[in-house]
């Protein structure tokens, strides 16, 4: 790849004469993109994915799905406010979020036409793509005579036993429906048992069962032949009614407000408090609901009532209201042709694989890329911290392990070992909480220590700490890292991992660590920059650093790659160095709230966003002022909450080998990647980059760098 000096500016690709030399920052003239029409942006360019003849066909609709379950979770953490400003504008009020009269209308407007692209492709493209495999979902229609009657079978045995018919009446009210569950709503004719007309009844279907299910071979022969719980129920609504007339009926779907919301000034006991907050998330203020395409307006109309939702918050769709669920056919489905080449990480480079790994870090720092580089090099470094007689103690961040983890049994071993075991569990990991809940538990009744961060902050850093009696004393061998400690996501998400006996940078761990358990002051760190305290501080600092330099004509340059860029103060610092001639290039996974290349204002700034087959989550920042030249890595995307309402950390590289593979390999072939990149536009849109016709883009680059076969096409970073 690249060597660093590509991170100059005509080798980045900006013309000399760019932007104005020296000019003042105008903040009235700089209008901010708005934050969440950019993060429904960024799940169009996920759905391009989808789009693609080029990705294998499963892969397709597992891209589809994803972006189904982004919506989910946008509408679950996103809506609430937009629609309180909806609210309080039609009572004549003002919001008092900073959410505009017609921010949910606009809002809606993109979702339906996103929702609408994806059951067009749904039904025009790939469900004819897999037709045309053998592998077709069936409706009843399609069905012969003998798929109906194992279909029949299938409903009286694995079904109906499991479904309770609720109809309304003054003693029946409209049940809790559970968000994001599937669920009927059913309008009858003729009188009850007692002859009263109750027309309007509930099905409500339980999530355990399946939402596919393989047509057995004895009645489907040939190619593969599914069919739809939604199906199932749907032909069979009316031996739930007997003596009753189904006149009509359609499935629905709402989403929940879900972002638990907990006074931990006002609670005793934060865990306690989280669990039973929990108890009551499936059951929040409804902000969207989804029928069927057919519904007539009448369940419609009843259904809107009922949430209270307004018309933009209902979505008609034609084909399963949760498409979340057909990622299942990707289970179902077992065609190696029709998914990704199996990807198998590397063992780390210059990481031992029999052991003696705390040896190797007391000669030199240790970079795990992943996940072209296995995470189990981060296990294999726990696992033999472990089994060290003379590792004394163990401190960890956990913010997102997972249910199962062998990362946490890990750590339960380690205190069965008499080892000092502390783990600082983020409780408030969102749609974590849970699990987070049990692992802390299952520590503390084995003897772990376990703490909770700061009051009213998240702790986000993702920090290990072993402590081990050496000689006379005792040393100290941390890993941080970008990403978190899940070995499933390790597989999917692009993370640093580094490994370090670094003294300076261990010490300062220590401390935080300290801190975060008794929430004393902090001394002064030598190497980590540590939010809410110093972090953006020096992040301004070193980003004005750079716009000084390039205004007194010894060159500035910038280039960060982080998931998210909405803090409205380094947003200002990024265009005061670019209106002072830094060149700016910013690798920006989703939302980004700073408008590029707007002629007079942004001129130097570029950015960029790569969506492939891993999920980008590396956070690499890089400062050029005059001669000066630093690297950094972090737990902190470029977001407020990040900056000021979580503790996070970042730290130095400052071995050259390791901090120049991070900028061949993070920055300049994101920067050159000419296959799976889209830039941002003045006016907030974004295009594809320009694709070369032999472009491999920058995550096949690196996979061609790490595969074992001799035939990379990459030199390894080692060699």
């Amino acid at each position: 790849m690249t060597p660093v000096q590509t991170l100059d500016p005509a080798a980045a690709g900006f013309a000399a004469g760019d932007g104005p030399e020296a000019a003042a920052l105008a903040p009235a003239r700089l209008l901010l993109l708005n934050r969440d029409h950019s993060i429904l942006a960024f799940n169009e360019r996920v759905l391009d994915w989808a789009v693609r003849e080029d990705v294998p066909l499963l892969e397709r609709l597992r891209y589809l799905c994803i972006v189904s379950s982004n919506l989910d979770e946008f509408f679950e953490v996103r809506a609430a406010a937009h629609l309180a400003a909806a609210r309080a504008a039609q009572a004549g009020e003002t919001a008092d979020d900073g959410y505009g009269a017609g921010s949910f209308e606009a809002l809606s407007l993109k979702t339906h036409a996103l929702v609408a692209r994806q059951y067009a492709l749904y039904n025009d493209s790939l469900m004819p793509a897999f037709a045309a495999h053998g592998i077709r979902i069936v409706s009843h229609g399609e069905r012969t005579l003998a798929q109906r009657r194992w279909v029949r079978e299938y409903f009286r045995r694995e079904v109906r036993p499991l479904l309770i018919p609720v109809g309304l009446d003054p003693a029946h009210p409209f049940p809790q429906v559970a968000n994001k569950s599937l669920n009927f709503i059913v309008r009858l004719r003729g009188g009850d048992a007692f002859g009263r007309e109750n027309e309007i009844a509930i099905v409500k279907v339980p999530r355990a069962l399946p939402r596919l299910m393989r047509l057995p071979a004895g009645v489907a022969p040939t190619g593969l032949r599914f069919v739809s719980l939604s199906s199932i129920i749907r032909t069979h609504l009316a031996e739930l009614f007997p003596g009753r007339q189904v006149c009509e009926f359609s499935q629905f779907r709402v989403t929940r407000h879900s972002d638990l919301a907990v006074d931990e000034d006002d609670v005793r006991n934060l865990r306690t408090a989280l669990r039973q907050g929990l108890q009551h998330r499936h059951y929040g203020q409804a902000v969207r609901l989804e029928v069927s395409a057919g519904c007539s307006p009448v369940l419609a109309d009843f259904l809107q009532t009922q949430f209270a939702l307004p018309a933009a918050a209902l979505y008609r769709v034609h084909g399963p209201v949760n498409l979340v669920r057909m990622g299942q056919l990707v289970d179902l489905v077992d065609d190696p042709a029709l998914l990704f080449t199996p990807w198998r990480p590397a063992w780390p480079a210059r990481l031992p694989q029999a052991g003696a790994i705390l040896a190797r870090l007391r000669r030199r720092d240790v970079l795990i890329h992943q996940p072209f580089e296995s995470f189990d090099g981060v296990l294999a470094f726990l696992r033999e911290a472990v089994g060290d007689p003379q590792v004394l103690a163990i401190k960890q961040t956990i913010y997102r392990t997972g249910a199962d983890s062998e990362l946490m049994e890990l750590l339960r071993e380690a205190v069965h070992r008499g080892k000092e075991v502390t783990a600082v569990v983020e409780l408030k990991a969102r749609f974590d909480e849970e699990a987070n809940i049990n692992w802390a538990e299952a520590l503390e009744s084995i003897g772990a220590q376990v703490v909770y961060g700061v009051v009213g902050l998240k702790t986000h850093a993702k920090m290990l700490l072993v402590t081990r009696r050496e000689g006379s004393g005792l040393r100290r061998y941390g890993h941080l890292s970008t990403g978190n400690y899940n070995p499933r996501t390790a597989r999917l998400y692009t993370d640093l991992s580094y490994l370090t006996a670094d003294e300076h940078v261990t010490a300062d761990m220590d401390a935080v660590f300290d801190h975060l358990a008794n929430q004393n002051r902090l001394p002064k760190l030598r190497r980590l920059l540590l939010a809410p305290f110093e972090l953006q501080r020096s992040l301004i600092g070193k980003i004005d650093a750079a716009g000084l330099a390039a205004e007194r004509g010894e060159g500035g340059r910038i280039v960060a790659k982080i998931n998210a860029l909405t803090d409205e103060d380094l947003i200002r610092a990024l265009v005061r160095a670019g209106q002072r001639g830094a060149r700016i290039d910013l690798i920006v996974r989703g939302a980004c709230m700073l408008p590029a290349r707007v002629p007079g204002i942004t001129d130097n700034i570029r950015v960029r966003s790569v969506i492939g087959r891993f999920l980008e989550h590396t956070r690499v920042f890089y400062f050029c002022a005059g001669a000066q030249e630093e690297l950094y890595l972090a737990s902190a995307d470029w977001m407020n909450r990040n900056m000021l309402r979580r503790e996070e950390i970042a730290w130095p590289v400052t071995d050259r080998k390791l901090r120049q593979r991070i900028i061949d390999e993070c920055l300049v072939a994101y920067l050159h990647d000419d296959r799976d990149a889209w830039t941002l536009e003045p006016d907030g849109r974004y295009a594809r980059a320009p694709r070369a016709l032999d472009g491999t883009g920058a995550q096949n680059a690196l996979m061609a760098r790490y595969a074992p076969s001799p035939a990379s096409t990459v030199p390894h970073p080692d060699t």
